[in-house]
C-alpha cells in the first residue's frame, strides 16, 4: 500500500506516528480486512490496540453490520457466557427472561474481544466452537445457535507462558491467531513521541481554553528517551496533567521530571542459560532466581578454598610464621604490583574426644592439635565441589513439601508457594507419583 493511502487510514482513526512497525500493522489490516480471517492483534497495554479491529470492519465487507467490542477481562467470569453467548429464562438465579448474548446481536457484522487472554477455561472451548462452525449455545438451553460473525482478538498476555500454564488453549490459540497484527511498544518509536506530545497538547489546550505548553530542547530530549511502561496512554495522561497544573506554559527538564515515575530498574542480576518456566510472574519466578544465585556464590566460594588450598600446597616449603603454638598464619606473598591479600588463618582445631571417668560418666574434653597436625590436615583435605541443579533442589523440595503434609497435594502447592496445577505438572515431571 502506498504511503498517502496510510496516511490517510492514520487521519480517518486519529492514529498518529510514522514509525515502520506502525505502517506495518496499518498495512496487513488492510490487506486482511476483505477477508473472513480471525485477526489477533498484540501489544503492550496502552499502544492503541482497539483502531485496529474498526480499520478491519470499516474495510471489510460487513461494514454496514454491527460492530461490538466486548472487554473480555471486565466481565465476572460467572457471567461471561451468558453476555457473550446469550441465557434461557431462568437458567440461572436472576435468568428472569431470555436474552441474547453478544455473538447473536453481531451477527452479520464484526465482534472485537479485547483482552481475550482473560478468558476463563470453560468459555475458551465455547468460543473455539463458534470459531470453527458458527455454531453456539446458550446458558441454560439444549438448542445449538448459528452465527455469522467476524471475530477480532487483541490481548497484551504472553500467550507462549499462558499456554504452558495452562491457562489458554493452545488449539484456540491458533484458530485466533490466523493472521497476526503486532502493534509496537511506544519506546521504539521515539520519533512519534514529540508528535504524539504536541497533538495531545494541542487537544487539551483546546479542551480547557488555555495556550498550549512547549518542550525546551532538554525536556524534549528527556521525553524520547524515557521508556514509557504505559505507551500512549501513559504519555496522554502526563501531558494532561502538565497542561492543568504548570502555569509556566514552556516545560523544562527539571518540569518534566517531576511527572515521570522512576523508571523501574531491576536489581536481581542477569543469569545466562537459565530459563523461566513459570511465566515470569509469581514468587516462584523470583524463588528460583534466588537459588540460582546462591549456587553460583556456592560454587565460587568452593572454587576461592581450592585455590588457597593449592597454594598452599605449593608453598609448604617456605618459612611459616608461628605467632602462637596453637595458631599459624600463613602470607600469601603476591608479584610486585599486585594488591595484597588479606591473611589467612588457620584457627586452633579441637576435637572433643570421650574418657571414660571412674563413675563411669562419659565426659568430653577438648584436645588441642599443634600446628604440624593443622598443617598437614590442610594439605590432606580434599575440598569437593557440590554440583547441585536447580531442578534437583526443586525436586526434593516438593518431595519433602508431599512429605510433610502426607501426600495432600493442595496444602503441598499451598506451603511452597504454587498453584496446584504447577505442583501436579512439577509431579508428573520429576516422576513423584
Amino acid at each position: 500500500m502506498v504511503k498517502s493511502e496510510i496516511q490517510n487510514i492514520k487521519l480517518r482513526f486519529g492514529i498518529i506516528g510514522n514509525a515502520e512497525g506502525l505502517n506495518r500493522a496499518i498495512d496487513i489490516a488492510i490487506q486482511v480486512a476483505p477477508t473472513d480471517l480471525s485477526v489477533l492483534v498484540t501489544g503492550e497495554s496502552g499502544v492503541g490496540k482497539e483502531s485496529f479491529p474498526q480499520i478491519i470492519h470499516q474495510f471489510s465487507r460487513r461494514k454496514h453490520g454491527p460492530y461490538i467490542a466486548v472487554n473480555c477481562g471486565a466481565i465476572p467470569e460467572g457471567t461471561i457466557d451468558s453476555e457473550l453467548f446469550g441465557h434461557e429464562q431462568g437458567a440461572f438465579t436472576g435468568a428472569i427472561s431470555d436474552r441474547n448474548g453478544y455473538f447473536a446481536e453481531a451477527n452479520g457484522g464484526t465482534i472485537f474481544l479485547d483482552e481475550v487472554g482473560e478468558l476463563p477455561l470453560s468459555t475458551q472451548a465455547r468460543l473455539l466452537r463458534v470459531l470453527e462452525s458458527g455454531e453456539y449455545i446458550k446458558v441454560g438451553s439444549s438448542k445449538v445457535q448459528k452465527t455469522d460473525v467476524r471475530i477480532v482478538a487483541a490481548t497484551n498476555v504472553n500467550f507462549a507462558d499462558a499456554i504452558a500454564e495452562g491457562r489458554f488453549r493452545e488449539d484456540l490459540y491458533y484458530r485466533l491467531n490466523t493472521v497476526p497484527i503486532k502493534i509496537p511498544p511506544l519506546r521504539e518509536r521515539p520519533d512519534d513521541i514529540a508528535l504524539l506530545f504536541r497533538k495531545f497538547a494541542a487537544d487539551f489546550a483546546e479542551k480547557y481554553r488555555m495556550p498550549a505548553i512547549q518542550l525546551t530542547d532538554d525536556a524534549r530530549h528527556m521525553l524520547v528517551s524515557y521508556s514509557w511502561p504505559g505507551n500512549i496512554r501513559q504519555l496522554k495522561n502526563i501531558t494532561e496533567q502538565i497542561s492543568i497544573i504548570e502555569t509556566n506554559r514552556d516545560i523544562t527538564a527539571d518540569i518534566l521530571q517531576g511527572y515521570l515515575p522512576a523508571q523501574p530498574v531491576s536489581r536481581l542480576p542477569a543469569l545466562l542459560g537459565v530459563k523461566n518456566t513459570s511465566g515470569g510472574k509469581g514468587f516462584e519466578s523470583e524463588r528460583e532466581i534466588l537459588y540460582q544465585v546462591l549456587f553460583d556464590m556456592r560454587r565460587d566460594v568452593t572454587e576461592l578454598k581450592k585455590l588457597v588450598h593449592d597454594i598452599m600446597s605449593e608453598r609448604a616449603g617456605t618459612p611459616i610464621n608461628h605467632p602462637t603454638e596453637t595458631a599459624t598464619v600463613h602470607y600469601l606473598q603476591n608479584p610486585v604490583g599486585m594488591v595484597q591479600d588479606p591473611p589467612v588463618v588457620v584457627a586452633p582445631v579441637s576435637v572433643p574426644v570421650v574418657k571414660p571417668s571412674v563413675s563411669s560418666v562419659n565426659t568430653i574434653s577438648p584436645v588441642k592439635v599443634s600446628s604440624d597436625e593443622v598443617a598437614e590436615v590442610q594439605d590432606t583435605e580434599e575440598y569437593v565441589e557440590e554440583n547441585l541443579s536447580l531442578d534437583e533442589v526443586e525436586k526434593e523440595m516438593i518431595r519433602k513439601a508431599l512429605e510433610r503434609h502426607h501426600g495432600k497435594r493442595k496444602n503441598a502447592a499451598n506451603d511452597l508457594k504454587i498453584s496446584e496445577r504447577t505442583l501436579y505438572r512439577k509431579i508428573k515431571e520429576y516422576g513423584l507419583d
